[in-house]
């Protein structure tokens, strides 16, 4: 493997069979632990809306988590690039799912909506070419095949 190739591996093992299997729709829980080596695991089922336990991390979710973490985490590499200090960084992520009538569906967009605080206010017009670089390395923005939108907000600190 050479430094350009980057392997992950995660165990997903169900744990929703009530004692029937999938013998009905209705007659298994859609719960699932999700497994990494070293980290606490994650918990995870299905949407409500698809008989999924709200308590519980669903794919959907955890798609746009990672799609705010990652963009997150290219700004603030790109931030360091450009000498623009953050002291703050909060994203409200939002995504837009739509179901076809064949029971299939797809994203159809995410928006991104950080909030960044800077400590120098000379750089709040720099930002959104930092956003628009942060989009372009971001791994997992350039893995989907739907639009990630952003729309962020700049505050400088006190």
């Amino acid at each position: 493997m050479g430094l350009n190739e980057h392997h992950y591996a995660v165990t997903v093992r169900w744990t929703g069979n009530l004692g029937e299997g999938t013998a009905s729709y209705r007659g298994y829980s859609r719960d699932h632990d999700v497994h990494i080596p070293g980290l606490p695991v994650l918990q995870g089922s299905a949407d409500p809306t698809f008989h999924g336990d709200r308590s519980r991390y669903n794919p959907e979710q955890l798609l746009l988590a990672a799609l705010s973490q990652c963009h997150m985490l290219s700004f603030l590499h790109v931030a360091v690039k450009h000498g623009v200090v953050v002291t703050g960084y909060e994203d409200n992520a939002e995504g837009l799912m739509i179901l076809n009538r064949d029971g299939s569906g797809q994203f159809q967009s995410v928006t991104l909506k950080p909030s960044v605080t800077i400590d120098n206010p000379e750089h709040t017009e720099l930002l959104a070419q930092l956003h628009h670089e942060a989009n372009q390395v971001c791994f997992i923005a350039r893995s989907v095949n739907f639009p990630v939108h952003h729309e962020p907000t700049t505050t400088t600190a006190a």
